[in-house]
């Protein structure tokens, strides 16, 4: 099975940017002058070979298909099967100047678990000039039910404002975006997966960017 993650406008491209709260009165720069430069991933969810990327002729769009970004567990199944993370490294290039934050983004994938498997989806971003600053969502999907037999499922991520990730002052920045899948359970017997399918990033509808100032 092939999943694939699109990232819009530097990965991403802003259609309606808003200046961050209280941060000034400045305008927000042309989304349009936010580029991507290079890609690449890394994980045991995407290993070398099994990911393919497309970079728009703008640079503005980048798509990512995956080959082994899967989890399993059940009869059979070793600890390497219950999780899996690829981390996406975008290095971007933006007006200087300015500063701007990935506040909302929306995942979707598939899930099929028979009751008693949890299966769980984090995500943190950061940048690789701020490792230590970095915000963490993550979303649990308990088995059974409607479940049982599979279902696609949405995955949200609305950060706070207060754990807003910022890029660094200047003109360019590497944007980490660290996704895991992990799969418990409590019956030895039931049978669970989770892929990560047809996930977006986007600064066009499934991401909302602040900007502010640098100071």
């Amino acid at each position: 099975m092939r999943s694939f993650i699109t990232l819009f406008g530097a990965a991403m491209v802003a259609a309606s940017p808003v200046v961050n709260p209280g941060t000034g009165s400045g305008t927000a720069p042309d989304p349009s002058q936010i580029n991507i430069v290079s890609v690449s991933a890394s994980g045991n969810g995407c290993p070398q070979g099994s990911v393919t990327t497309d970079l728009s002729p703008d640079k503005q769009v980048v798509t990512f298909g995956f080959d082994k970004f899967q989890t399993y567990i059940g009869p059979g199944s070793v600890l390497s099967d219950r999780s899996k993370n690829c981390q996406l490294h975008l290095n971007l290039a933006y007006p200087g100047g300015f500063q701007y934050a990935v506040v909302e983004s929306t995942y979707h994938g598939y899930a099929q678990l028979e009751k008693g498997v949890t299966g769980t989806f984090y995500s943190t971003y950061y940048f690789s000039q701020s490792p230590a600053d970095t915000t963490t969502t993550q979303t649990s999907i308990s088995g059974g039910g409607l479940w049982t037999n599979g279902d696609v499922y949405t995955k949200q991520d609305l950060v706070p404002t207060a754990a807003v990730i910022w890029s660094p002052c200047g003109a360019t920045g590497i944007l980490n975006v660290n996704n895991r899948i992990a799969l418990t359970s409590t019956n030895t017997t039931a049978f669970g997966s989770i892929t990560d399918d047809d996930a977006t990033v986007a600064f066009t509808q499934q991401v909302h960017v602040s900007w502010q100032p640098c100071k």
